[in-house]
C-alpha cells in the first residue's frame, strides 16, 4: 500500500524538536521507539515521528529552507478543551496566534486547530447557517465551539 508521508525540513535542534512535540502529543511515537542523542553541530539528523495517527519525517539540516502557512496540519478537535488544550501547547515558548484557527509553532511550523462541529455546519447548513458561521470564524483567532453553535442555531 502506498502512502504519503509528509517530510518537514528544520534548522537544527532534533532532540530539542522531538521534546517540544512529546510534549504537546504526549503518545507521540519516535520510530524505533527511542530517543536521539545529542549529536554535532552542523550534523543532519533525521527521524520519524507519528502524531495521531500521522506519520511525519523529520530532518534537521540547517536554515536554507523555512516553513509557510502554504503547508500547515490540521487537529481537528471534539471538544473546545482539546482546541485549547492544543493551541495554548503548539503557541508556547514562541509560536504564534493567526486567524482562523491557523497559529505558528515555535519551529515556525503552520497548525490549523479546528472543530469537527464547523465541518458539519458547513456540509449540513443552509446557505444563511454557512454564511453566518463563516463570518463569525473569520473574526477569531482560536475557535471558539459555543459561538459557532450559537450562530449556526439562529
Amino acid at each position: 500500500m502506498k502512502k504519503i508521508t509528509p517530510f518537514l525540513w528544520f534548522d537544527k535542534d532534533m532532540k530539542g524538536i522531538l521534546g517540544f512535540y512529546k510534549s504537546v502529543f504526549p503518545d507521540m511515537r519516535i520510530d524505533g521507539g527511542g530517543e536521539l542523542e545529542d549529536t554535532p553541530s552542523g550534523s543532519v539528523e533525521m527521524a520519524t515521528i507519528e502524531i495521531l495517527g500521522q506519520e511525519l519525517s523529520l530532518m534537521t539540516a540547517g536554515p536554507m529552507y523555512t516553513f509557510s502557512e502554504a503547508i500547515s496540519l490540521m487537529i481537528t478537535c471534539d471538544t473546545q478543551e482539546e482546541i485549547d488544550y492544543y493551541w495554548n501547547a503548539l503557541t508556547a515558548d514562541g509560536g504564534s496566534e493567526g486567524p482562523c484557527g491557523w497559529l505558528k509553532d515555535k519551529y515556525g511550523l503552520s497548525w490549523q486547530v479546528a472543530p469537527s462541529a464547523m465541518n458539519r455546519m458547513m456540509k449540513e447548513g443552509t446557505k444563511d447557517q454557512i454564511k453566518r458561521v463563516t463570518e463569525a470564524f473569520m473574526k477569531m483567532k482560536k475557535f471558539d465551539i459555543a459561538t459557532l453553535e450559537e450562530v449556526y442555531n439562529q
